[in-house]
């Protein structure tokens, strides 16, 4: 196996059956490189989103939200008696447990993913290689504005 980039329109990406013969296939498979690695940013995004939306979802205890509130001219006393202080704590609801298991699905899908798509990279084709990393960039380009108007409309909503 070779160990220097090349620039042909032969490769072999991933499995056997993906087995590139010409420019046709090649624009394709780049293409396909492309979109799963957009995919790939939007995932990212997609957890950071589900996990502070799921933060904003939980309420404090009435005793995290007073103490929120203090300066920090506490003195060292006040706060060693905070820390000592008995905190409220919940069950984990369904809810929780049920957002928990998505994001540990989302996790191994990205995990998966990532090592697909480095995987390709290391099929030392230089079209694959730039397909990855446009697609990378696409993906940042589209996916982390969304975060921000999602984060919006989740402080709004909430």
């Amino acid at each position: 196996m070779q160990m220097t980039f090349e620039a042909s329109s032969s490769v072999t990406l991933l499995f056997d059956v993906w087995n590139v013969h010409g420019p046709a296939g090649m624009v394709l498979s780049v293409f396909v490189v492309l979109l799963l690695t957009v995919v790939f940013e939007i995932l990212k995004v997609w957890r950071v989103w589900l996990s502070s939306s799921s933060r904003l979802a939980q309420r404090p205890s009435a005793y995290a939200a007073a103490s929120f509130g203090r300066t920090e001219s506490c003195s060292a006393l006040d706060a060693s008696e905070s820390s000592l202080a008995p905190t409220e704590t919940r069950p984990p609801s369904r809810n929780s447990w049920l957002l928990h298991v998505i994001q540990t699905c989302l996790h191994v899908l990205q995990v998966t993913l990532g090592y697909m798509l480095m995987l390709c990279v290391m099929s030392y084709n230089v079209w694959i290689f730039l397909g990855v990393v446009l697609g990378s960039a696409l993906g940042y380009y589209v996916a982390f504005p969304l975060l921000g108007q999602m984060s919006l409309y989740g402080r709004v909503r909430h």
